[in-house]
């Protein structure tokens, strides 16, 4: 229900009135509003280059980047007035910090663009940058802040781990009862977002962009050029593509074309106070703070205080009505109903960790309308399935993410590729598994969430699993623990008796370090089988098939009845994706790549082969096929027991695939194995999967066949440093960019590097140190089982990469000695085959 009545809070803060206007104006804005320019006041277009859908932050910023850029004829159309929807009543956070990697490049830039943006436009932005303190009050958190440190150092942004005592310097109003740590972000602070929007409109008309409203799109349709028809109640614009960035009306936007968008609104409650004599009296700005077991933010508004929790996914309220009935026509700047008692909890938190609240009346309450996505983070490119449709939606932190998203979504519609990989925003990781019901449970989830701490190989377990298992789900789920790889439920590790079982997460070696071991020399010394279903996996074929795989991959193409491993490239020569190659008949391929990839990777197929006019049938054969994986010097002899085709090495060569019968279940096999070892993949039926993993396991009794997992699969892999180039294939696209790179030589190298830890391994993005500084960072890093070491691949510069440089690696606050050493650590089996045969030295 829309808020419009005045109502008394809780008895535990004294029963002081508070005022809830029905439209509350931005903090920082209060008697300024946007005239709206209707569309009558500016030249009508009936032709653009780009539509932008949406009038919010994420959608102005668009504009304005496009139009700086050069484009011509950008228009956005808002059905409102711009800031309506979510922006308007944002909280105005900005922080350099962000748990993912390349997510730190969004919020660097956005930083950087609004510290100039007033005198790039004109425009007052009601920018603060006191900086911010995240509080850890548990030694759990300690480490956490300790496991972010070493994945800060090596980007620009400034982040500090510091104690107590400079905390109360910055915060001389904090209790320090239970106080241990803080992560300090200088820098940090918050901006008015309507301030803000406004002035990315200013700059956009500024570069030649039309910003129309009241303007409300009432229908797409797509032309068979790949062109759009965007209808208004004003006309028709013709343009090239469209993005929707329309906030919480962007599931109706997916809707006019036939797409469900998993987003859903939350209601997120902000309380701002009257002066406090003692904030009054400082004389510097407070840091934003975020007590983070309180689980809210709180920061310095005026002379008093405003504060935001995040309440428990038991507590928190969804705006599901908008799911099922549509957002209500006329909401705008409208806001819902308060509900104090909602975040008791937290407001006491808060209170005890800042007592002068105690004594502070409260004069505003914001209860607003955030667009949240299954896993909080926004979904932003180009849609698989739909030409020149791109989204820029699902924003739980739109103003942080405003200025480094339009700037992203800008180079890529400019320059036909991303600036930078950010595929955990690919709005292709959702698929038909991600329903209604899904969204909203996993929303919950995500929201209640914010605070939690943020372990490596973190599971979350609301809405699992989905409608998309595995044949095998139902025969594994209780043996094993089970991740979530893109709607899938895949086995991580296998229990035995005596091991602590469930999911244990820690910064540490944890329940499954052993029992990973143990799946290791099963794989090493015996015969392992493991459920690979949740592959991406596509048949193309055609007349031109050949002629398209040859443009799309830096490779040549195998033979009929072979396999290779190939790579897309970018046309400036970086690496799209990597994808496993058959070649099943004359002119059919099987295309295999990973869970995350399987949408992203068929976009890009789609894309070149519809750009190339290539006549080809491309197919997701994804969730029709499953794959079982055997590996292990045992498993041809268990794999002969069931067939009659010649399975010896020199009948079915490593890198070779043919059609077999295993117990007459029909099956592709192709001799390949991520774990290095003698091993096949099966691809096969779904619904057949279950029966063949039993008669695989049936027939392996005697060798000792068991179980393994994808923590297992990655220790092995890594240990075999994997990476496959081609020869010098035909023309593909990146080509000229990759020759380009060569002769101007790297700057940086991959090496690999082996050290000694104390409980603790790499996982990749952690710092790599010499002489006391940070000269690079590690890309992956596991525990090698057969040496019992750690090891990690890094990029560091070319005068520190040869082999025997010493170097450093930071895990957990500290640096341990680490040594480049030749790769790779262990021999593949078809390597060390080789060379028994030839009488040299297998190295295992």
């Amino acid at each position: 229900m829309l808020r419009g009545a005045r109502r008394l809070l809780p008895p535990q803060l004294r029963g002081r009135e508070l005022a809830l206007p029905r439209r509350a104006r931005p903090l920082s804005t209060a008697g300024r509003e946007e005239k709206p320019s209707s569309f009558l006041g500016t030249k009508w277009k009936d032709t653009a280059e780009t539509v932008i859908i949406g009038g919010g932050c994420i959608g102005v910023s668009l504009a304005y980047h496009l139009a700086k850029a050069g484009m011509k004829d950008v228009i956005l159309l808002e059905k409102s007035e711009l800031t309506a929807g979510s922006t308007w009543h944002a909280a105005g956070l900005t922080t350099y910090f962000h748990p993912g990697i390349n997510l730190k490049k969004i919020h660097y830039y956005s930083i950087k663009l609004y510290e100039k943006l007033e005198e790039e436009t004109g425009q007052a932005v009601g920018f603060h940058q006191p900086g911010s303190i995240r509080i850890a009050s548990t030694p759990t958190r300690v480490d956490e802040f300790k496991y972010q440190m070493t994945r800060a150092r090596w980007h620009p942004t400034e982040q500090y781990l510091i104690g107590p005592e400079r905390i109360q310097e910055l915060f001389p109003i904090l209790n320090m009862e239970k106080v241990l740590a803080g992560l300090y972000n200088p820098g940090d602070g918050h901006i008015d977002p309507y301030s803000l929007t406004m002035a990315l409109a200013a700059g956009a008309r500024k570069y030649g962009a039309l910003l129309n409203y009241p303007v409300q799109v009432t229908n797409l349709s797509p032309r068979s050029d790949g062109t759009w028809e965007v209808e208004t109640p004003h006309g028709i614009i013709r343009t090239n593509r469209i993005v929707n960035t329309a906030g919480f009306w962007a599931r109706e936007i997916g809707t006019m074309i036939g797409l469900h968008h998993p987003l859903i609104p939350v209601h997120h409650q902000y309380v701002v106070t009257s002066t406090i004599p003692e904030v009054k009296a400082l004389k510097m700005e407070l840091p934003v703070l975020r007590d983070l077991e309180g689980s809210y933010y709180l920061r310095q508004e005026r002379d008093g205080l405003l504060f935001g929790p995040y309440e428990s996914q038991e507590k928190m309220k969804l705006q599901e009505s908008w799911v099922t009935n549509g957002v209500p026509p006329g909401f705008g700047k409208e806001l819902f109903e308060s509900d104090l008692d909602r975040i008791m909890d937290h407001i006491e938190a808060a209170m005890a960790m800042v007592p002068v609240l105690k004594q502070a009346d409260i004069i505003n309450t914001v209860a607003g309308p955030i667009t949240y996505s299954p896993d909080i983070l926004p979904m932003v490119g180009p849609h698989q399935g739909v030409r020149n449709y791109w989204v820029a939606i699902g924003f739980g932190y739109g103003i942080i993410h405003a200025g480094g998203v339009g700037k992203y979504l800008s180079d890529w519609i400019l320059d036909g590729e991303p600036p930078f990989d950010l595929i955990e925003l690919d709005p292709n990781r959702y698929g038909k598994w991600s329903t209604t019901q899904y969204t909203a449970t996993k929303a919950r989830e995500s929201y209640g969430f914010n605070n939690i701490v943020g372990y490596p190989k973190e599971e979350r377990f609301a809405a699992r699993p989905t409608e998309r298992i595995s044949g095998l789900y139902e025969v594994l789920k209780s043996k094993c623990s089970m991740g979530f790889h893109a709607g899938w439920e895949q086995p991580h590790w296998f229990y035995k008796p005596g091991d602590e079982i469930g999911y244990k997460p820690s910064f540490r070696r944890t329940n499954w370090f052993e029992p990973v071991g143990r799946e290791y020399k099963q794989v090493m010394e015996k015969v392992g089988v493991i459920d690979l279903t949740p592959f991406g996996k596509f048949i193309v074929k055609g007349n031109d098939s050949v002629k398209l795989l040859d443009h799309l991959f830096a490779n040549v193409i195998p033979k009929v009845g072979a396999t290779n491993i190939s790579h897309m490239l970018t046309p400036r020569g970086q690496v799209y994706a990597e994808l496993t190659v058959s070649h099943l008949s004359p002119g059919e391929f099987l295309l295999v790549t990973g869970s995350g990839s399987e949408l992203h990777d068929l976009r890009w197929i789609e894309e070149e082969a519809l750009k190339g006019g290539y006549n080809v049938e491309i197919k997701n054969i994804t969730d029709e096929m499953g794959v079982l994986g055997i590996a292990g010097p045992f498993a041809r002899k268990v794999l002969q027991k069931l067939t009659i085709e010649d399975l010896s090495d020199s009948a079915f060569k490593f890198l070779q695939s043919r059609h077999i019968k295993l117990s007459d279940i029909a099956a592709t096999a192709i001799r390949i194995s991520y774990s290095g070892e003698l091993g096949w993949e099966l691809y096969h039926r779904k619904e057949d999967s279950a029966t063949l993993y039993n008669v695989i396991m049936e027939a392996g009794q005697e060798e000792g066949i068991d179980d393994f997992g994808t923590y297992a699969l990655n220790a092995l892999r890594l240990e075999k440093a994997f990476r496959a180039w081609g020869a010098e294939p035909a023309d593909f696209i990146g080509k000229q960019a990759l020759k380009q790179i060569k002769e101007k030589g790297l700057k940086r190298r991959l090496v690999y590097l082996t050290f000694e830890t104390a409980n603790v391994d790499p996982e990749g993005n952690e710092s790599v140190w010499h002489n006391g500084r940070v000269v690079g960072n590690t890309t992956s890093g596991n525990y090698s089982y057969s040496t019992q070491q750690s090891l990690a691949f890094a990029y560091v510069p070319t005068e520190l990469s040869k082999v025997g440089q010493k170097l450093e690696v930071e895990l957990l606050g500290k640096n341990y000695s680490a040594t480049i050493v030749e790769e790779p650590l262990v021999l593949t089996e078809q390597t060390r085959t080789r060379l028994q045969k030839k009488g040299g030295s297998a190295k295992v």
